[in-house]
């Protein structure tokens, strides 16, 4: 290992299977890699589907003395997981860091916020309440309960490799399912801690069944997960592509799916905006985690008044961010999680520079090196460029200038995902009119940052189907049982 933890039995090279840890049958493994220095920082089992197999039979096993459990003992099980991750804070966010390179600082800010999801459904376990309809008939009862829905499984991003596993895991386990977690194989490291830190919290073994795999054997592992008719729900957060070809796969068995996809998240200025909140907005939307987040904005768009003014005090704003590795301080930019994200958005700047965008912050871009992107941010952007059809998923910031509501309205709206748009305005009438119009599943109004546990997370069109966190999470991981009592007088 290259970095020191202060518990280093967080640090698993084996994955979790039945409660014990097990290799690949085939006995291959696969390096994690450090993406601010290239560095091999370990490694874990390359499993496949065959291993996929043996996750789900040890999760059907766990299942029906898991779900017999009263959500009291499941939600006391959460809350106990929930104290040891915020006791490992510290290692959790170093761990964080050196598998998908973002600043310390975020990562610290990314495992509050996953521990936050088992603190949530720890409670919202013991509130899943059903439903008495009043009858059609006299001698009549209608009765609906809600049921776990089974075995469930989720495949996760690399990009918040401790949250997206929680949000999940924690909302299935509290409605009474049992899990197989793939974690991507950029940041397994994480997802077996965290993991550790389930068994110390007592989770039973079998509930919770952490496999990992290689870039090629997860298409093995993902498949199986598709085709097992003892799966009965899946979870997944990553491209649209694979999304759908997950989705594909899926409806053979019939199985629940909650899909959260790819973005093109709109930043709109109008000319009542408080340019001061705007720009820091901004800079809170686009450049967390160096641009990679699914939420992080990648069109902007300001109103021809106040264009100039915003430029210039957000490229001002973006040139005083440090770049470099996430685990010096007062970095604000890390690395791309690998080379060929860095050649993606190298080509996205010169396909826009080609077309007529203007570099007014980071034309240093040449003198980078590895996997380190400058901030940047173009003027004279056109919805003709790459750019403004594809996720960018790095820390580059497109301006649009635009006149009226009806023609952003028209841009925003002007592509096939729909995750998160943001604006802002000191027009409330606006603020009602322009929320209501824009085609996505979530929006900012004057803040840069809306994800939190208590609010329902995801997107609409090409971005996904299904949310997660809130009250409504659950409902992605129970059935409907409705029950009709006769014969009584």
């Amino acid at each position: 290992m290259v970095f020191e933890l202060t518990d280093m039995s967080l640090v698993q090279s084996e994955a979790i299977v039945g409660g014990n840890v097990c290799e690949s049958v085939t006995g291959c493994r696969v390096d994690v890699i450090d993406p601010a220095t290239s560095e091999i920082i370990g490694s874990v089992p390359a499993m496949n589907g065959e291993d996929a197999q043996k996750a789900i039979a040890a999760a059907e096993a766990a299942l029906i003395p898991w779900r017999a459990k009263t959500a009291s003992a499941r939600s006391e099980r959460l809350r106990t997981w929930h104290k040891h991750v915020l006791e490992a804070k510290e290692d959790l966010a170093k761990l964080i860091t050196a598998e998908c390179g973002k600043p310390i600082g975020e990562s610290r800010g990314e495992v509050a916020y996953a521990a936050s999801f088992l603190e949530w459904y720890a409670e919202e376990a013991k509130r899943a309440y059903g439903d008495v309809i009043p009858p059609h008939q006299e001698d009549k009862r209608l009765l609906v309960m809600r049921q776990p829905i089974g075995v469930a499984a989720a495949i996760t991003p690399w990009n918040f490799p401790a949250a997206m596993i929680l949000r999940k895991v924690a909302a299935a386990l509290a409605a009474g399912c049992t899990m197989v977690v793939k974690p991507a194989p950029q940041t397994p490291l994480t997802a077996l801690a965290l993991h550790v830190l389930a068994d110390r919290s007592g989770l039973p073994p079998g509930v919770l069944n952490t496999i990992t795999g290689s870039i090629e054997s997860s298409l093995q592992i993902g498949s199986a997960i598709c085709a097992s008719p003892t799966v009965r729900a899946l979870s997944f957060t990553g491209s649209t592509p694979a999304g759908v070809s997950l989705a594909q796969q899926a409806a053979t068995t019939v199985k629940k799916v909650s899909l959260e996809l790819g973005g093109n998240a709109s930043f709109i200025v109008f000319d009542d905006a408080d340019i001061e909140n705007a720009v820091q907005g901004a800079l809170a939307a686009k450049f967390r985690n160096s641009g990679q987040t699914c939420v992080c904005a990648n069109r902007f768009f300001v109103q021809s008044g106040v264009h100039d003014a915003f430029v210039e005090a957000f490229a001002a704003a973006v040139a005083q961010l440090r770049v470099g590795p996430g685990s010096e301080p007062d970095v604000s930019v890390g690395p791309l999680i690998d080379d060929r994200a860095h050649e993606k958005v190298k080509a996205l700047v010169a396909d826009a520079v080609a077309c007529g965008a203007n570099v007014a912050v980071g034309e240093s871009s040449n003198s980078t090196n590895g996997r380190f992107y400058p901030p940047t941010v173009l003027t004279s952007a056109t919805p003709e460029m790459r750019l403004a059809k594809e996720e960018i998923f790095g820390p580059v910031a497109p301006i649009f200038r635009f006149e009226s509501e009806e023609e952003v309205l028209k841009l925003a709206n002007r592509t096939e995902f729909g995750l998160a748009s943001y604006f802002y305005s000191q027009d409330i009438n606006r603020c009602f009119r322009v929320a209501e119009a824009i085609e996505c599943g979530m929006v900012g109004i004057n803040t840069g940052m809306l994800s939190t546990v208590v609010a329902p997370f995801g997107g609409v069109k090409s971005s996904g189907i299904g949310r997660e966190g809130g009250r409504y999470g659950l409902d992605e991981y129970q059935e409907l049982k409705y029950i009709c009592l006769g014969g009584v007088r």
